[in-house]
């Protein structure tokens, strides 16, 4: 036993390694890459700290090179998902009793076996399997990563410091920060291991306990990334990893009268579907869950007619095709003023040409795969559209013979009410619709009013009123606004992520205000010297 008031190490954002040739991070990385690649991994659920190998595998197959068999998940069934939800329950007493400071060292931990020996493994189960390239499995799958554990624990610890500044006479008021009464149901997407991650960690951290479904794609990652937990010391049953598909997990999972909470990255549909469900069992419930969602994105990019050509072109490139556009933050639709449009036009074309697309293993290319089948059929049906209602400047092919090949494309559309000017694509694929510079009060609210979600949106200019117009015209057009910067790369600790209108609750990952959510606030009054007499003194 040992007494004190602890303070938590102040958090710093994680170095950037770059993977330029002859660091040693390159070496580490393209062996491990090599190694993985050799190997078949078999990837159970774990259902209070069992592992569990019911036998009904899902193939998951290298995107990059399709015919490349890197895991054999197994699947949860029903006996599976209702064994993780008691796992979970029966955990849960021993986890939210645990002092503050012990949960903490459990993610400290895992951060620095992240940072370092788990580095190269984690990030080379992010190239082989979610077909990143070195750069972005390094921003996500290491550096975010490391950033959501130490900062949310230092976010925790303000947050259990919020204590009430005033107590009366002889009374002593105390806030109690709770977890939720109930099991946090954590669903996460492929394309961001960190945020995979944080969905059921974050919640963790406050002392609930979670049943985590991670998107099937992203299974090589999580499974390395929840052994290194567990190295860590993380309990058995404090998370519960089920590997299957999303409604037939929800379907279990959502109606359970000890659901507390859904911590949700993907689709808005889906999202949709969620909520719909909590609603109609909404008496069932011991508590109303708490829902907390990120969905979709049509984010944009719009230039000032005083904007910076070049600047403008490079946040299209790298904002519209990193990671083939498979980020809910990737710039999708973008508002050229005439007077620019034709460098902006010819930088893009230039940049895309000497864009090298293959298999990430390469480090030589700057864009990989979509995920999956499905994301090449759907992608591919916009870029057919592309062809037959836009003007195609650069790209516009698809070629599925080694991996799951989309080219970045770039298309000019001559309304901007356009479908790929309104719909979310999820892949690599910018859509721009080019305005009369004199029309720019009527161009803000076109790029306000267009697109249902509000998720992330740039705007350039060198011209300061501009810039202070376009903020307020676009307030709620996105939940992270970039001046003069590509509207994704979220840093944990200075930019906060989350959108709203149909891009979800924003809630704020990486901040105080996401925690909040997974956490039930008691109030505690202790009277020292209570009264024995009923009477008030104005009845004398």
């Amino acid at each position: 036993m040992t007494n004190g008031v602890w303070r938590v190490p102040t958090p710093v954002n994680e170095p950037v390694l770059s993977y330029a040739p002859g660091t040693p991070e390159r070496a580490a990385l393209l062996a491990e890459a090599a190694r993985q690649s050799a190997e078949i991994v078999q990837i159970p659920c774990v259902v209070g700290g069992r592992e569990v190998f019911t036998g009904n595998i899902w193939e998951l197959r290298n995107p990059s090179a399709h015919r490349e068999v890197l895991a054999h998940v197994h699947l949860a069934g029903d006996a599976e998902i209702e064994a993780a939800m008691l796992a979970a329950n029966d955990a849960k007493h021993a986890w939210s009793l645990m002092p503050f400071e012990e949960r903490a060292a459990i993610f400290l931990r895992a951060a620095t076996l992240l940072a370092g020996p788990w580095r190269a493994r984690v990030n080379a189960a992010t190239l082989l399997g979610q077909g990143k390239t070195a750069h972005q499995a390094e921003i996500d799958s290491a550096c975010e990563l490391i950033d959501f554990w130490r900062f949310n624990v230092h976010y925790a610890e303000q947050i259990l410091r919020d204590q009430p500044p005033i107590s009366g006479p002889g009374t002593w008021n105390r806030t109690d920060h709770r977890p939720l009464d109930g099991f946090v149901f954590a669903v996460s997407p492929f394309n961001f291991t960190a945020i995979a991650l944080n969905l059921p960690t974050a919640p963790a951290l406050v002392g609930n306990t979670v049943v985590w479904k991670p998107a099937t794609t992203s299974a090589l990652a999580c499974h390395h990334l929840f052994r290194m937990l567990r190295d860590a010391g993380l309990p058995d049953g404090v998370i519960n990893l089920l590997h299957g598909h999303g409604p037939e997990v929800g379907a279990r999972v959502l109606p359970n009268q000890d659901l507390g909470g859904i911590h949700f990255t993907g689709s808005t549909r889906t999202f949709h579907a969620m909520w719909r469900t909590v609603g109609e069992h909404i008496g069932g419930y011991r508590q109303y869950p708490r829902l907390v969602g990120e969905t979709g994105g049509k984010d944009f990019i719009v230039a000032h007619q005083s904007a910076d050509a070049a600047q403008v072109a490079t946040a299209i490139v790298r904002g519209a095709f990193e990671y083939q556009g498979q980020k809910c933050s990737a710039a999708s639709r973008m508002y050229i003023p005439s007077n620019l449009w034709p460098e902006v036009r010819d930088r893009v074309v230039a940049d895309m040409a000497a864009i090298r697309q293959g298999d990430p293993r390469d480090l030589s290319n700057f864009v990989g795969p979509v995920i999956d089948r499905a994301a090449y059929d759907r992608v591919g049906s916009y870029i057919d559209l592309a062809h037959a209602e836009a003007t195609v400047l650069a790209g516009g092919t698809y070629d599925a013979n080694e991996g799951w090949y989309v080219a970045p494309t770039l298309a000019q559309v001559s309304t901007p009410k356009h479908r790929l000017m309104r719909e979310e694509i999820f892949g690599p694929v910018a859509s721009v619709w080019v305005y009369e510079p004199d029309s720019w009060d009527e161009l803000l609210t076109i790029v306000d009013r267009t697109s249902p979600y509000a998720l992330t949106g740039a705007v350039f200019a060198r011209d300061r009123a501009v810039l202070a117009v376009a903020q307020q015209a676009l307030r709620h057009a996105a939940g992270n606004f970039y001046i003069n910067d590509k509207p994704s790369g979220a840093v944990v600790g200075q930019q906060p992520f989350g959108g709203g209108r149909a891009s979800g609750t924003n809630d704020k990952a990486g901040s105080p205000l996401n925690l909040l959510r997974w956490i039930s606030p008691r109030t505690l009054k202790e009277t020292f010297d209570p009264p024995t007499d009923w009477r008030y003194p104005f009845l004398g």
